[in-house]
C-alpha cells in the first residue's frame, strides 16, 4: 500500500498520456478506440476513489506527496501532491471524463481517432493542474490544456466552430501571459518555483505595488478561465459551438482550474494584497451572479443559456473567495472581529464557510452543469435545433428527459434536497458575515435564476401543447428519421445517472464533500492569519 501512495498521483497524471499513445499506435479501428479509451479512463477514476477513502483528515495538509528533480538550472522539481481541496476536484475530473468517454462513442463518428487522442491528453492536462506543486510544471499543464479544446471545438464543433475556438483560446493566452509574469516575479523574490514555500516566504509582503502587480498578474490569469465578469465573454461561444462532451469538461473542470488557482496560488501568497483588493473580488463576484442571471432569461438558444448560467453560478465561486480574503491578514481579522464584536474565531469560521461555500459550488456546478449540457446535446442530436421555440410540450413525450432535465434543473436553481442549495447557502451564510451589502444584492440572481430555469427551460420546453408540426425533423439516436421526439436511450441514462445519483447524495449528506473543503479552507485562513 505504500508503494501505491507513493506513485498513485504519478499513475493518475500520466495514464491519460498513455492512453493518447495507445490510441496513435492501434487506432486502426473506430471500435476499438471507444471502447479502448472508455475502459482505459476506468483506471484514473478508480484510483481517484481511492484517494478520496486514502486522504488522512486528521493529518491534513499535502499527501501522498512525489518529489523529484526535473530542470536543475531552473531549481524546477516534478512536484506532486493532494490536499482536501485537490482530491475531490481530481474525482470530479475522472468522472466526468470517464462519461464523456462513454457518451461520445455514441455520438462522434468523425475522425474518431484524433478525437480520442485530444480528450485523453486533455484529461491528463486538467490532472496535473491539480496535482501540480511546482509552478513551472503547473503552467506546463496549464498551457497544454489549451491546445486540445482548441482542436476539439475547431474540428468537431458547430457552424462557427472556427471563430470560437480561436476567440477561446486568445482570451485564456492572454490571461497565461499574465499570470506567466506573475510566477517570474515570485521567483525572483523568492528564488523557488515550489508553490507551498513561495507561499509561505511571502513575497514582496513590504511593497504593495509589487504585490498588487503580481496578485493581479495571477488574477487575470485565473479570471479569464473562470471566467469571471468582465472577462467571461468567450465562454458563450465556446460553449455553444463546442461538441456535447468539450462543453460538459469545459462547464465541468476546465472553469474549476482557474477558481482552484485563485485558492491554491494567489490568496495563500498575497494575502495583504488580497485584504487590499477584497472589496473589487466580492463586486466582480456579485455582477457575475446578477449580470448572468438576467443574461439567461433573455436567451433563445438552450445551450447558450447554459453557458451564461456558467457565467452566474461561477460568481458564487468569486464571491465566496472575495468574502474570505477580506480577513486574510492577522490585521483584518482583528479588525472585523472587533467591528462585529465578534472573537477572531468566529470571523474565521465565518470566511471558512464563505471558501467552503466557493469549493461547494466548484464540484456541484461540474456535475449538475454537466448534466446539463450532457441533456442539451441530447435533444440537438435528435431535434438539430436548441431554439425554444422549436420546443414545447415534450414531458408526455419524452418522460426520462423530462424527469433527468426537472433533476438537474431544480439543482442548479438551488432547490433544498439537491446539490446546488448547499454551495449557495455556504456562500452567502459566509459571505452576508463579511460583506453583506454585496450579498444582499447577489441574492437577485438567485431569483432571477428561479424565472430563467422555470420558464424559460421547464415551462418553454417541456410544459404547455404538444405541437406536431414543430417536431418534423426529428432522427432516432443513431440518426434515422422519427415521427416525433423521441426519449433517451440506453447509454445516455447510463451517461446521466451518476452524475444524478451525485446531486441527491450532496443534496441530502453534502459533509461527504465537507470533510475535503472544510479541512483546506481552514488551513489557508490559519496559514495566513497565524490562528492555531
Amino acid at each position: 500500500m505504500e508503494s501505491l501512495n507513493g506513485w498513485i498521483l504519478t499513475v493518475i497524471l500520466f495514464w491519460p498520456l498513455v492512453s493518447a499513445l495507445l490510441v496513435l499506435a492501434f487506432g486502426s479501428n473506430d471500435r476499438i478506440i471507444k471502447t479502448g479509451s472508455t475502459v482505459a479512463s476506468l483506471l484514473p477514476l478508480g484510483l481517484s476513489i481511492y484517494l478520496l477513502f486514502a486522504y488522512d483528515f486528521g493529518q491534513g495538509g499535502m499527501q501522498f506527496v512525489t518529489l523529484a528533480p526535473w530542470i536543475p538550472p531552473l531549481n524546477a522539481s516534478f512536484h506532486l501532491g493532494v490536499d482536501g481541496l485537490s482530491v475531490p476536484l481530481i474525482f470530479l475530473t475522472t468522472l466526468l471524463s470517464t462519461l464523456s468517454f462513454y457518451y461520445s462513442a455514441g455520438v462522434i463518428h468523425k475522425r474518431v481517432k484524433e478525437y480520442f487522442f485530444l480528450f485523453h491528453l486533455l484529461q491528463m492536462s486538467m490532472l496535473g493542474v491539480f496535482v501540480a506543486l511546482d509552478y513551472v510544471l503547473f503552467y506546463v499543464f496549464w498551457e497544454i490544456s489549451l491546445v486540445p479544446m482548441y482542436f476539439l471545438i475547431g474540428i468537431w464543433g458547430g457552424v462557427n466552430r472556427n471563430y470560437a475556438s480561436i476567440k477561446f483560446f486568445i482570451y485564456t493566452l492572454v490571461g497565461s501571459v499574465a499570470m506567466l509574469l506573475a510566477i517570474l516575479g515570485i521567483y525572483f523574490a523568492t528564488g523557488t518555483f515550489n508553490i507551498l514555500e513561495a507561499a509561505a516566504a511571502q513575497p514582496f509582503a513590504d511593497n504593495l505595488t509589487l504585490a498588487s502587480l503580481a496578485f493581479w498578474g495571477l488574477f487575470l490569469g485565473f479570471a479569464f478561465k473562470v471566467p469571471s465578469f468582465p472577462f467571461h465573454t468567450w465562454l458563450p461561444d465556446a460553449h455553444t459551438e463546442a461538441p456535447t462532451a468539450g462543453s460538459v469538461i469545459l462547464a465541468g473542470v476546465l472553469l474549476k482550474l482557474g477558481a482552484y488557482g485563485l485558492l491554491r496560488m494567489m490568496l495563500p501568497t498575497f494575502p495583504i494584497a488580497a485584504v487590499y483588493w477584497a472589496p473589487w473580488l466580492v463586486a466582480l463576484g456579485a455582477i457575475a451572479i446578477v449580470y448572468g442571471a438576467f443574461v439567461c432569461v433573455a436567451q433563445t438558444d438552450l445551450k447558450r443559456l447554459i453557458a451564461y448560467s456558467s457565467v452566474s453560478h461561477m460568481g458564487y465561486v468569486v464571491l465566496g473567495i472575495g468574502a474570505a480574503a477580506t480577513v486574510m491578514t492577522p490585521e483584518a481579522l482583528a479588525t472585523v472581529a472587533t467591528n462585529y464584536g465578534v472573537t477572531p474565531e468566529n470571523v474565521r469560521d465565518s470566511a471558512a464557510m464563505a471558501i467552503n461555500g466557493a469549493t461547494l459550488q466548484m464540484f456541484n456546478h461540474g456535475i449538475i452543469t454537466g448534466a446539463l449540457f450532457f441533456l442539451v446535446g441530447i435533444i440537438y442530436e435528435r431535434a438539430h435545433t436548441r431554439e425554444l421555440s422549436a420546443f414545447g410540450g415534450l414531458a408526455a413525450k419524452t418522460p426520462y428527459f423530462y424527469g433527468f432535465m426537472m433533476v438537474a434543473a431544480f439543482a442548479s436553481l438551488g432547490l433544498p434536497g439537491l446539490a446546488g442549495f448547499w454551495a449557495e447557502f455556504f456562500t452567502f451564510r459566509g459571505a452576508f458575515a463579511l460583506v453583506p451589502y454585496w450579498a444582499a444584492f447577489g441574492t437577485i440572481g438567485i431569483v432571477m435564476t428561479a424565472v430563467y430555469i422555470l420558464y424559460r427551460i421547464i415551462q418553454n420546453v417541456f410544459l404547455g401543447d404538444y405541437d406536431p408540426a414543430r417536431h418534423t425533423h426529428w432522427t432516432t439516436v443513431d440518426g434515422h428519421h422519427a415521427e416525433g421526439p423521441t426519449d433517451v436511450a440506453t447509454f445516455e441514462k447510463v451517461t446521466l445517472w451518476p452524475l444524478v445519483i451525485g446531486m441527491f447524495v450532496i443534496g441530502v449528506y453534502p459533509t461527504v464533500l465537507l470533510l475535503y473543503f472544510n479541512t483546506s479552507a481552514v488551513e489557508l485562513l490559519n496559514f495566513v492569519t497565524g490562528l492555531p
